[in-house]
């Protein structure tokens, strides 16, 4: 894979080349927001999305149902879920990338007396 760095110091792939001897078509790519995790999907042989660990890109699953080349993914405002389009012309929800984390409630804040803020003008 090869890089390109950007004034503000994030990362943009130029080029992608997956492996030819056991790869099969790569057809998009998207991050975990929440873990470092790749997802990737692809064409022939099996259509299917692949949940990678990064760095050491060990696969850690396999997710399999379109039976044509998945043509694009999309992740959900959470980014826990992740939609799958492909040319069988069906539409796809993987919650791959696990659970949204529950919002805690904000601490109360324990304000003073309004009697002890209040200052007389004289």
């Amino acid at each position: 894979m090869w890089l390109h760095r950007l004034e503000d110091h994030t990362a943009a792939v130029k080029a992608l080349a997956w492996c030819p001897f056991q790869g099969s078509q790569v057809c998009s790519l998207l991050w975990n927001k929440n873990e470092r995790e790749l997802l990737s999907s692809h064409g022939f042989t099996q259509n299917q999305l692949t949940l990678w660990k990064y760095p050491s890109m060990v696969k850690v699953a396999e997710l399999t149902g379109h039976t044509s080349r998945v043509l694009f993914m999309a992740q959900s405002p959470d980014g826990c879920t992740v939609a799958s389009v492909a040319g069988d012309e069906t539409l796809r929800f993987w919650n791959v990338f696990g659970t949204p984390e529950v919002a805690k409630p904000a601490p109360k804040a324990n304000p003073e007396p309004f009697a002890h803020m209040s200052r007389g003008i004289r």
